[in-house]
């Protein structure tokens, strides 16, 4: 007999893994939201990009309710800095909003524990930022390069983690950890590049994926349309908690019937 996801998080304590995916930090909030108001709680929450941010504000105390409202007054000006550099934007802004939005300075100061993924720039790997200043990883793990100039933290140059972690699944403790993980499927056209972005959600012991595919997209020229997905998402994940989990996944498509697979 399948268990539905419900079912699966009522089983015991989870850790919350949010993937990158550019602007999918409005459906990462939609699907927080939903998640915490059917009363479950991450015990952790792990994060990259579009993940770190959501998953490292939720974590330093902000409520889905308040990102939902600052997401839904965003506007391209608040984080759009132009400068010469190594990248299109310099990322003051960015910062100014995030130091603005959360309420907490260290990871230290969390309510539960946190892991973001950055890339070392200059280490040419991974790495995972669990302890410290909050602001500076957070930004670093949403640095995406090209857009935005590197971040300069703790001596190192750093730039968005999903770069070869996209999942954001570095920082998990153990392999026997309970994992419930935020899938934002990539819909790059070209397959090389789309293959490097796995757009399939990752398979490990103990990791139940959720996918809410073919959500509105947003990017800096198309805010609406992250609020869009914002709400469709707190309602897609509502539904999806009564879906069953066949294999190790839960899979829906904006919109219409649950799949499971």
């Amino acid at each position: 007999m399948s268990t539905s996801l419900r079912s699966w998080l009522q089983q015991g304590p989870f850790t919350l893994a949010l993937s990158s995916g550019f602007f999918g930090f409005y459906a990462h909030t939609g699907m927080l939201s939903a998640l915490l108001e059917a009363g479950f709680t991450p015990a952790r929450v792990a994060g990259c990009s579009a993940g770190a941010l959501v998953g490292g504000a939720w974590a330093a105390g902000v409520e889905p309710l308040q990102l939902r409202e600052r997401l839904m007054t965003l506007e391209r000006s608040t984080f759009w800095d132009p400068s010469w550099g190594p990248g299109l934007l310099a990322g003051s802004r960015f910062r100014a909003l995030l130091d603005e939005l959360l309420p907490v300075h260290t990871f230290e100061e969390c309510r539960v524990p946190l892991s973001v993924s950055v890339f070392d720039v200059l280490a040419m790997r991974t790495v995972t930022c669990n302890s410290g200043e909050l602001a500076p990883a957070i930004q670093a793990s949403c640095t995406v390069p090209i857009m935005f100039h590197p971040v300069r933290s703790a001596g190192r140059w750093l730039v968005d983690g999903g770069m070869f972690d996209r999942p954001g699944l570095l920082g998990l403790t153990t392999s026997e950890e309970r994992v419930l993980y935020h899938h934002l499927p990539s819909r790059v056209p070209w397959a090389p590049l789309r293959t490097a972005l796995r757009r399939d959600a990752p398979q490990r012991p103990g990791l139940v994926s959720l996918t809410l595919d073919m959500l509105p997209r947003s990017n800096p020229f198309q805010l609406e349309a992250g609020r869009r997905a914002l709400e469709q998402a707190r309602e897609e994940t509502r539904r999806a908690l009564d879906c069953p989990i066949e294999g190790s996944s839960v899979s829906l498509q904006a919109g219409r019937q649950a799949q499971a697979r």
